[in-house]
C-alpha cells in the first residue's frame, strides 16, 4: 500500500469518524432541545427508590445517546436539594447502562433504514410546525447520519485490513491492553462522547482491524473516559454534586481497569459474549455496565457517605471577598469596551436572581428566616445594581456613540429593567407567600405542591438557558428561549385550570391555599417572561422576531 493511498483511507477514516461525533451530538441536541423540561421532571420524579432511579437513569441516556448528558441533569438537581447523592448516583449507574444499550441499538445494519430516516427527518423538520417536531426531525436525521458514518468507517478501513503495518500496530495493542485501555480512555474523553468511541471500536473490531481484545480494552477505557468528561464538566458544580460524579467515576473506572485485568489473565472469557470480535466487544460494554449497577446499586448511600468523609466542606477565610463591579468608570471613553462591562455586570445580576430562585422554592416546604433574609439582602444588592447600570448606561450616552452601540445601551438597559421585575417577583412576592404558608400553618394539596416543583424547575431550566444566551448571543438558543415563554404560557393555564379542578372537588388543601398556588404560578410566569427578553435582541437582530404581534 503506498503512502498517498495510506494518507487517502486516514482521511476518509478521519472524516467518517467526525460524521459519527457530530450525528451523536446532532441527536443529543434534538432530544435536549425538544424535550429537555419532561425529562427533567422524569428524572426528579425517580427518587422513590433505587431501581426506578437506575431505570429512569437507563431511559434518559437512551434517549440523550449519553450518560454524560444525564450526569449534568442529575447534578443540577442534587446541587438543588431535589434529589439525595445516592439517588443521583442509583440514577448515573442506570444511564451507564442506557448508554451501552445505545451502542447495540446503533450497530443493527438494516439496508432500508437510512434513506427511510432521511425522508422523514427532512421532511418533519422543514415542514414541522412546532418546534417539538422539528426537533424529532433533527433526531432522525442524526439517527441516519450515524448509520451512514458507520458504513462510511467499514468502506474506509476495509483496505487497510490486509496491510502489514497496520497489522503490526494492532498486533501490539492485541498484546498490550493496558496501552490500549488507555488510548480508549483518551479516545473517549478527546471527543466527548463514550457512545461514538464504543461504536468506532466495535466497527474496527468488525473489520478484523482491532483483535477482540484490543477492542475490549478500548471499549472498557471509553467508559473510563466517559466517566472523567462528566467529573471535568461539574467540576465547578456544588459539593453534592461533584460527590456523585466522582462516585460514578471511581466505580466506572476502577471496575474497567479490573475488567481487564481479568481479560488479561482469561482472554477466552470474551469468547462466551459472542460469535463475532464485534459481538464480543460490544456485549462485554453492556455486560460491564449492567454488572457494575446490579453490584453497586444496592450500596449507593453508603459509598456517597464514605465519599463525603474524604470529601468535605471546607472553611473558607473569615472574610469572604467582595465582587468588583465590572462597571469601570474609566472606560467611559471607550464605548465599546464599556458595553462589554454592562454586559458583563447584566450576567452577574441575572447569576445572583437564579441563585434566589433557587433559594425561595424550598421555602414554601419549610420556612427558614435566614434564607428569606439573604434573599431580600440580596434583591437590595439586585436593585442598586440595576440603578448603577442606568447609570453608567445614561454616562456612557454623553460621550456621544454610533447607532449600533447605541442601540446595545438600550437593549442592555432594557433587560436590566426586566432582570430587576424578576427579582421583584421572587422577594415581593414568592418570599410573602412562602411566609404566609407558614404562619397560617398551610400546606398545598400533594398534587398541587408538585405541579408548583414541576413549574419551578422549568422556570428554572429557562433561566439558566437565558444566561447562557447573555453570555454566547446564540441565534438558535435565543429562539429556544423565546418559544419558551409561549410553553410556560399554556402550561402555567393548564395548571390553573387544574387547580381549579380540584376547587370544584371541595379539596380542603387546595381551598386553604387557592390564592397562594395561583399568585405562585403568576409569579413563576412573571420571572419566565423577564428572562426570556435576553432573546428578543438577539432575534430582531437576526429577522426572527416580528417588531408587532398585530395581525
Amino acid at each position: 500500500m503506498n503512502e498517498p493511498h495510506v494518507i487517502q483511507i486516514l482521511i476518509h477514516i478521519a472524516g467518517a469518524a467526525a460524521l459519527l461525533i457530530w450525528a451523536v451530538r446532532l441527536v443529543r441536541t434534538g432530544v435536549e432541545r425538544g424535550f429537555a423540561a419532561p425529562m427533567r421532571t422524569w428524572l426528579r420524579h425517580s427518587a422513590k427508590n433505587r431501581l426506578l432511579a437506575a431505570g429512569t437513569g437507563m431511559g434518559a441516556a437512551v434517549l440523550l445517546q449519553s450518560s454524560t448528558a444525564v450526569a449534568i441533569l442529575v447534578s443540577n438537581f442534587v446541587s438543588k436539594g431535589g434529589l439525595a447523592a445516592g439517588t443521583g448516583l442509583a440514577i448515573l449507574l442506570g444511564a451507564d447502562v442506557g448508554s451501552a444499550v445505545v451502542t447495540q441499538l446503533l450497530m443493527v445494519r438494516q439496508p432500508l433504514l437510512i434513506p427511510l430516516l432521511l425522508v422523514v427527518g427532512v421532511t418533519v423538520f422543514l415542514r414541522g410546525e412546532g418546534s417539538n417536531t422539528r426537533q424529532i426531525g433533527r433526531i432522525m436525521i442524526g439517527l441516519a447520519l450515524i448509520f451512514v458514518s458507520l458504513d462510511m468507517i467499514r468502506g474506509a478501513t476495509e483496505p487497510m485490513i490486509s496491510n502489514p503495518g497496520t497489522q503490526a500496530v494492532m498486533a501490539y495493542l492485541g498484546r498490550d491492553l493496558l496501552t490500549a485501555f488507555v488510548i480508549g480512555a483518551v479516545f473517549a474523553w478527546g471527543v466527548h462522547s463514550s457512545v461514538a468511541a464504543v461504536l468506532l471500536f466495535v466497527t474496527l473490531a468488525g473489520q478484523s482491524i482491532l483483535p477482540v481484545s484490543a477492542a475490549a480494552a478500548m471499549v472498557l477505557g471509553a467508559n473510563l473516559g466517559g466517566g472523567f468528561i462528566a467529573f471535568v464538566l461539574t467540576y465547578s458544580a456544588p459539593l453534592a454534586s461533584r460527590r456523585m460524579v466522582m462516585a460514578n467515576l471511581i466505580l466506572r473506572g476502577s471496575g474497567a481497569a479490573l475488567t481487564v485485568f481479568v481479560i488479561a489473565v482469561v482472554p477466552d472469557l470474551l469468547t462466551q459474549l459472542g460469535a463475532t470480535p464485534a459481538r464480543q466487544a460490544i456485549n462485554l460494554h453492556l455486560a460491564f455496565n449492567v454488572a457494575l449497577a446490579f453490584v453497586a446499586l444496592p450500596f449507593v448511600g453508603l459509598i456517597t457517605s464514605v465519599l463525603s468523609y474524604f470529601m468535605a466542606e471546607k472553611s473558607g477565610p473569615n472574610g469572604a471577598l467582595d465582587v468588583a463591579s465590572a462597571l469601570d468608570p474609566a472606560l467611559l471613553d471607550r464605548p465599546q469596551r464599556a458595553i462589554d462591562c454592562a454586559a458583563r455586570e447584566l450576567l452577574t445580576m441575572g447569576q445572583k436572581i437564579e441563585q434566589m430562585l433557587i433559594a425561595v422554592e424550598p421555602l414554601y416546604d419549610q420556612w427558614d428566616a435566614a434564607t428569606a433574609s439573604m434573599i431580600v439582602d440580596q434583591d437590595k444588592a439586585i436593585k442598586q445594581t440595576h440603578l448603577d447600570i442606568k447609570l453608567y448606561l445614561a454616562r456612557l450616552g454623553q460621550k456621544g456613540m454610533d447607532e449600533n452601540l447605541s442601540r446595545r445601551s438600550i437593549e442592555l438597559a432594557s433587560i436590566s429593567s426586566s432582570l430587576d421585575s424578576a427579582s421583584d417577583a421572587i422577594t415581593r412576592i414568592m418570599l410573602d407567600l412562602a411566609k404566609r404558608l407558614d404562619m397560617q400553618k398551610l400546606q398545598f394539596s400533594p398534587q398541587g405542591r408538585e405541579e408548583i416543583h414541576d413549574f419551578t424547575d422549568r422556570v428554572q431550566s429557562n433561566v439558566q438557558l437565558a444566561l447562557n444566551v447573555m453570555m454566547n448571543q446564540n441565534p438558535a438558543e435565543a429562539r429556544e428561549l423565546v418559544a419558551a415563554k409561549e410553553k410556560v404560557r399554556k402550561v402555567e393555564q393548564k395548571l390553573q385550570r387544574s387547580h381549579i379542578g380540584r376547587l370544584r372537588e371541595g379539596l380542603v388543601e387546595s381551598i386553604e391555599t387557592s390564592n397562594i398556588h395561583q399568585e405562585t404560578l403568576r409569579a413563576l410566569k412573571q420571572i419566565n417572561t423577564a428572562f426570556s427578553m435576553v432573546g428578543h435582541p438577539i432575534l430582531l437582530k437576526s429577522g426572527d422576531l416580528l417588531k408587532s404581534r398585530l395581525a
